[in-house]
């Protein structure tokens, strides 16, 4: 079963910018297309950047307009860990987009020995080297893989594990489940850090956002800390570059938890990470 974000949705969308936003006609260049055993995968470019769908779903990119030049901006909640263990060696992320997360992370993490990358979408990652320039290294290593699977058969205790799995229909709920949540901790060093982007609803504590607040009270079984970011920044630039809306429409939103056993400061030294402001994306923390 497929958790749709839409259906996630408590408050209805102001009808006039929900209009503005549809009559928006975003003309693309189809640099790449598949249909792969799991989606319809394309690569395309238009005036706001260059980016991966999933059928209609825009998955991962960069954007390069006027008013922000980068990752697809949830992406940049990824690189919290970094100000919060800058000492981290081992590396496991779960979906791969275009890899530039992992180009920084391996610029970033002065002590990193290894990143391993999990995808099940086979095409991933010759469309991340040819079209999205990334680059692999001895540090790197690459699963075509069901990531349950992987996880139920890897031996290694990572200090970081980042999971980012939605599709274009939205998130297995699979990646919901008590089995994935002991899987994450028996792949977890006991001061390892685990990122998980999942949508909810912007209004996170309404009673109605149930199936959020018990996944919520559900990690809670399994972290002692749970820092909560709300993806407002990320809204923010995506109507903006996209719309010229300078506020969000639909009630829609990334959640990033970032979990862990162990309590961490955020560090506020930023001077490494200065290919993104970072400032905006902290001030998101709303627990």
């Amino acid at each position: 079963m497929m958790i749709r974000p839409e259906d996630l949705q408590i408050i209805k969308p102001d009808k006039a910018l929900e209009n503005k936003i549809n009559s928006v006609k975003i003309k693309e260049k189809i640099l790449f297309k598949k249909q792969s055993d799991f989606h319809e995968i394309k690569v395309v470019e238009n005036s706001f950047g260059r980016f991966i769908k999933f059928k209609d779903t825009y998955q991962a990119g960069v954007i390069n307009s006027s008013c922000y030049k980068g990752n697809v901006p949830y992406i940049n909640y990824f690189l919290i860990p970094y100000l919060m263990n800058k000492n981290i060696e081992k590396i496991l992320f779960i979906g791969l987009g275009t890899g530039l997360i992992l180009q920084q992370y391996n610029e970033l993490f002065e002590k990193l020995k290894r990143i391993d990358t999990v995808d099940i979408e086979e095409y991933i990652f010759p469309i991340a080297q040819k079209y999205f320039d990334f680059e692999i290294n001895e540090k790197m290593n690459f699963y075509l893989q069901d990531a349950l699977v992987f996880l139920k058969n890897s031996k290694t205790k990572y200090d970081l594990i980042v999971v980012d799995v939605a599709g274009d229909y939205g998130i297995d709920e699979r990646f919901l489940s008590d089995e994935y949540l002991n899987l994450i901790s028996k792949n977890l060093k006991k001061t390892g850090i685990f990122v998980s982007n999942l949508p909810s609803s912007r209004d996170i504590f309404n009673p109605k956002n149930k199936l959020i607040l018990n996944l919520i009270e559900k990690y809670k079984n399994y972290f002692k800390n749970i820092d909560i970011y709300s993806g407002e920044t990320s809204n923010k630039i995506y109507y903006k570059v996209f719309f010229d809306i300078d506020k969000p429409v639909f009630d829609i939103t990334n959640l990033i938890l970032i979990s862990s056993n162990k309590k961490y400061k955020i560090s506020d030294d930023l001077s490494k990470i200065d290919f993104v402001d970072m400032k905006p994306y902290l001030n998101d923390l709303i627990d």
